[in-house]
């Protein structure tokens, strides 16, 4: 079908936009933007490129997408880094995600969703089927891996990663890394329980939840050793406790092969 442009918009000609993409009132689509099937570009939302938004991305009113890092240093340079959405995203009013910087990108997944006021930094990367409440704020060079949920106002500091399926509450500030499966809560955030409810929700088995029930409360709640600790010694062979446990221990440093 045809593509639907609202005469008020403004469309780069460089910019490519496929089959069924509606355009609203007042929208801006830069130059060196990809816009997949049957999304839609909201009334007054600006898309800067190099950008590529996939297939049915609905982008609502006022959001902000593909704009340059905000960042002290120059952006001569940027012009090439990159951003990408993946499919079936939703990114509601006032969201603002920017591209990468020095080359690289910041990359979406698919099926998110990113509700009024989220911010993505650049140099983010956000896996898929995450769910960002309002004013959600993702530092620059932060990693989501998928199935995450976070309540409103949480944050993530930069170069931060929040492993998969975990819970991140409502105000929680994560300086540190997060780890998989679990709760965490606070400023600054720290693990309060295992996400069983996000567990079951994205189909884990009884048996699965139970094994990582098991491995959390060696690690967190006996408090005999230090977590790092308990976690090397934990005894438990199971393909969802060791993404755990290599989320708790702290990878070894760099070796320097100048010596």
């Amino acid at each position: 079908m045809a593509r639907t442009i609202h005469p008020t918009a403004w469309v780069d000609p460089s910019a490519e936009l496929e089959d069924d993409v509606v355009v609203g009132a007042f929208a801006v689509v830069g130059a060196r933007v990809v816009v997949g099937r049957g999304s839609s570009i909201g009334a007054h939302v600006v898309v800067e490129g190099p950008a590529r938004i996939g297939d049915e991305t609905h982008i609502f009113p006022f959001a902000t997408v593909g704009l340059p890092a905000q960042q002290r240093a120059p952006l001569a340079g940027s012009e090439d880094s990159l951003l990408v959405v993946g499919k079936h995203n939703v990114i509601r009013e006032h969201v603002s995600i920017h591209r990468g910087t020095g080359g690289h990108e910041t990359a979406i997944g698919d099926h998110n969703l990113f509700m009024a006021g989220c911010h993505v930094g650049h140099d983010a990367t956000i896996g898929s089927y995450c769910t960002l409440a309002n004013g959600v704020q993702i530092a620059g060079h932060a990693v989501v891996e998928d199935y995450v949920n976070f309540g409103g106002l949480s944050a993530v500091a930069q170069h931060v990663r929040v492993g998969e399926s975990a819970f991140v509450a409502g105000g929680a500030m994560c300086e540190r890394d997060v780890p998989p499966f679990v709760i965490v809560q606070g400023d600054r955030a720290r693990v309060r329980a295992l996400n069983r409810v996000g567990l079951e929700r994205r189909g884990f088995t009884k048996a699965q939840i139970h094994t990582l029930k098991k491995a959390f409360r060696a690690i967190w709640v006996q408090r005999a050793l230090p977590p790092t600790v308990a976690a090397e010694r934990l005894a438990i062979d199971h393909p969802l406790v060791k993404r755990l446990v290599a989320a708790v221990i702290p990878a070894p440093p760099p070796v320097d092969d100048r010596f």
